[in-house]
């Protein structure tokens, strides 16, 4: 039986992974009513992603949860390479001192049940056992048909968004094209102990190669929480091994039913390659999955996008799937939540597509050129592509929703329009007796401008401020950071104030002058001007907020 349901929310989320989870999260944070189904009865206990990249830890700090994380992820120092039984060079895990976290891992469930729980403060919880099965949309909304324990329903909803992975429902419904191909190889993936004494907190691959100089056989090993855990991943044997599947949804990616390897399939592996002799036990799960390539050719049509999984697959190397999927949900629920509002402007939800389908691009194309020669197939130097891996070097330069280049962009120091604001620490109020971090002004915030100037610099701050009005006024916090004037008291200033007492933001930012900057609500550089100016400050807000 089909029924409507008149309580429809302004947003249904389809599917409630870690992407899914974390567009819910925002919009609900935001003040936004928002509905999230998924067709699982529960959340499976299965470790799938583990790796936590450092610019996801600084959404979650943003958000307002990275402490739960870090509470239950371990630290991911760096990886030990074997070719033939043979060390190579370690690879160690290193960034620059300003980057405030660094890499982690943390099982796919914890991931989940961490999101999860943030997400039921806001009096939100996942509908089990609930899927989208279809949906048509109209100027004014989506109608969507889900499937529920209790029978069919039909919900209206003002935007959807697929996170429903790589076989995603929405994406077939909008008529996405998904092009790419597969890996013809198969891998066991399981969730189990080893009882060597490798370093701490470092991954473990060995490879065999032939005697032509191809990899035969694999061995990838990341820790996870509990003594001696790890999540290995292996090349099937052929026993195990089976054909790819033909017709209907081919997309061939992901895990598979009905083959479980077992601890004797592991612990073969573990014989040939491991640095270490070491035994193998306490399987908590296993499976046989494969791996594809695929981009859409959208990012989403009129009030339904896609998120994740349901936009872009790709190899594993490098753990960069889960967390390019969980920054797609966020550039979109901060988004879809001004829309939700009627305080963005006309063309705000289309730079979703322009901002992050380059992103997806190059990262599918980057993975697979890896997994198949190695990280060194990017012949960056090592602290690029360390900053890379990271994701902290993701941009949006040239977004329509950005500060237009201009000649004072070209080649000076510090971050432009459509780079990642970077974390500095240094600053000081008048009552708190420690130092703060950037971030820490920034946290559970929107947009921020951010008035900077040498010296006492109080001139002009509540012209500057005043430019935040119209649909701004309300979104766009203001705070000055000025250069240390030793007893400057900064009595009567007109915005909050804070002392670069060690000069670190005007390194970070390369400011010597007066300058102003809007740090976006997903932490990037929405414009930079220097010297700043109210309509220069206008113009950029009115093609984020209208008019």
């Amino acid at each position: 039986m089909v029924h409507t349901d008149g309580a429809a929310a302004d947003v249904l989320v389809a599917g409630a992974g870690p992407v899914g989870l974390t567009a819910a999260a925002e919009l609900r944070r935001r003040g936004i009513s928002c509905r999230i189904v998924d067709r699982l009865p529960a959340r499976l206990p299965y470790a799938k992603a583990v790796g936590i990249q450092p610019r996801t830890l600084e959404i979650w700090d943003r958000m307002g949860f990275v402490r739960a994380a870090l509470e239950a992820a371990v630290p991911m120092r760096g990886q030990l390479t074997y070719v033939n039984g043979v060390e190579q060079p370690r690879l160690d895990l290193v960034l620059p001192p300003e980057v405030p976290y660094r890499f982690a891992a943390l099982p796919q469930y914890e991931t989940e049940r961490i999101i999860e729980e943030f997400l039921e403060g806001f009096g939100t919880r996942i509908e089990r056992g609930c899927e989208l099965v279809s949906f048509v949309q109209d100027a004014d909304g989506v109608t969507c048909r889900l499937t529920t324990p209790a029978g069919e329903e039909e919900v209206r909803t003002r935007y959807l968004v697929g996170c429903d992975g790589a076989h995603s429902a929405v994406r077939k419904g909008l008529g996405l094209a998904f092009e790419g191909g597969a890996f013809p190889e198969e891998y066991m993936l399981a969730d189990v102990e080893l009882d060597w004494d490798l370093p701490y907190a470092y991954g473990v691959r060995a490879m065999h190669h032939d005697a032509r100089g191809a990899v035969d056989d694999l061995l990838v090993c990341i820790p996870l929480p509990g003594t001696g855990r790890y999540r290995v991943s292996m090349m099937v044997p052929p026993e195990l091994s089976a054909a790819p599947p033909q017709g209907g949804d081919a997309v061939a990616h992901g895990l598979e039913g009905g083959r479980a390897p077992e601890l004797g399939h592991v612990q073969a592996v573990l014989d040939r390659l491991s640095p270490q002799p070491t035994t193998v036990s306490a399987m908590r799960w296993s499976s046989v999955f494969r791996i594809s390539h695929r981009l859409v050719d959208r990012y989403g049509q009129g009030r339904v996008f896609v998120a994740g999984d349901a936009a872009h697959i790709h190899p594993p190397t490098g753990a960069q799937g889960m967390n390019t999927g969980i920054q797609d949900a966020w550039n979109l629920a901060w988004k879809l939540a001004l829309a939700v509002r009627g305080a963005g402007a006309p063309g705000l939800l289309a730079s979703y597509d322009a901002e992050r389908r380059p992103v997806g691009e190059e990262v599918v194309g980057r993975t697979v050129r890896q997994a198949a020669e190695g990280v060194q197939a990017d012949p960056e130097d090592a602290d690029t592509l360390m900053m890379r891996q990271a994701q902290l070097l993701v941009g949006y330069r040239g977004s329509p929703l950005v500060q237009p280049a201009g000649p004072q962009d070209d080649g000076g120091p510090g971050p432009r329009p459509g780079d990642r604001a970077p974390d500095c620490g240094g600053l000081s109020g008048q009552i708190a007796a420690y130092p703060l971090r950037l971030y820490d002004l920034l946290r559970g915030r929107d947009h921020m401008l951010l008035l900077y100037g040498p010296g006492p610099a109080l001139d002009g701050l509540a012209e500057l401020a005043s430019a935040v009005r119209g649909p701004a006024r309300g979104r766009v916090g203001v705070c000055a950071v000025l250069a240390d004037a030793g007893a400057e008291a900064d009595r009567g200033a007109p915005v909050p104030v804070y002392r670069d007492g060690r000069g670190e933001f005007a390194r970070m930012y390369g400011v010597r002058e007066p300058a102003a900057f809007v740090i976006r609500p997903d932490g990037y550089l929405g414009a930079r001007l220097c010297p700043p100016t109210v309509s220069g400050l206008a113009a950029h807000f009115s093609a984020v907020f209208g008019s």
